[in-house]
């Protein structure tokens, strides 16, 4: 056989081999999930030099303030208070009341951006991945809506989107079908600006959350972390959570 011919038959071999590939593929759509879901991550874009995480003053929360909600629900097109139980809550405020003392406090939760996060170690598709920089995101491309992460979350985080969506905002998609939850503002903090929430907890002048690197020594959370006591919510899990509460 000729060196020509040898090269003709290597690529003919080649090529049915990924066609072979790309059939299994289409038949059984689950074999090559993991693979695609890793290949679309954007961990590459990002560094595990900087863990971003929020600090929640629960002190500093006074009555009456829903501030961090309504800028979570302008800044990715939420509906307001009085929306369906089955619409999507990113961030929603918790009364908490000691039996024994009687103290009131209310503390806003949300993702709690785990280091370990059960969402993406129960999601079949990978849908439900961790940036390098610690950031939970759900890529809605490839979200089945199964809703294992909503069952693995202890925190209540997740929500299922049951109705057609109009009037989106560009840089927070959402589908009908998927699963969804905060996403720290992703874009906003790529574009190197604070969360919605954060923000306008600063301009009412409360001052209730903080946001910024946690593994920078020098950076005004881990400084503010180092004056003040804080928790995680459900310590026991052991999740390393990026969000910790001061008060509670």
């Amino acid at each position: 056989m000729s060196k020509q011919a040898n090269k003709t038959d290597q690529y003919r071999r080649r090529f049915l081999s990924n066609a072979a590939a790309a059939a299994t593929a289409a038949v059984v759509p689950g074999l090559m999930l993991f693979p695609v879901a890793e290949a679309r991550s954007p961990t590459e874009a990002v560094s595990n030099k900087v863990r971003w995480g929020m600090l929640v003053d629960a002190t500093k929360c006074v009555d009456g303030c829903n501030a961090c909600v309504t800028a979570c629900n302008n800044e990715h097109g939420l509906e307001g208070h009085n929306r369906p139980a089955t619409d999507a809550q990113w961030i929603r405020l918790v009364h908490l009341k000691d039996k024994q003392t009687g103290k009131e406090t209310k503390l806003p939760v949300m993702c709690q951006h785990c280091e370990h996060p059960p969402c993406v170690d129960v999601c079949p598709t990978g849908a439900s991945f961790k940036r390098a920089d610690g950031i939970v995101l759900v890529d809605r491309h490839i979200c089945i809506g199964c809703r294992y992460c909503m069952m693995a979350c202890p925190y209540k985080a997740r929500s299922f989107v049951h109705e057609t969506l109009t009037d989106q905002k560009p840089d927070s998609p959402r589908g009908k079908g998927t699963v969804e939850g905060c996403n720290l503002c992703v874009t906003r903090v790529d574009a190197g600006k604070l969360p919605a929430c954060v923000e306008a907890c600063q301009q009412e002048g409360e001052k209730a959350l903080l946001f910024g690197d946690i593994n920078d020594p020098d950076s005004m959370i881990s400084k503010q972390a180092e004056k003040i006591a804080s928790r995680q919510i459900r310590e026991d899990l052991g999740l390393n959570t990026g969000v910790r509460y001061h008060g509670i």
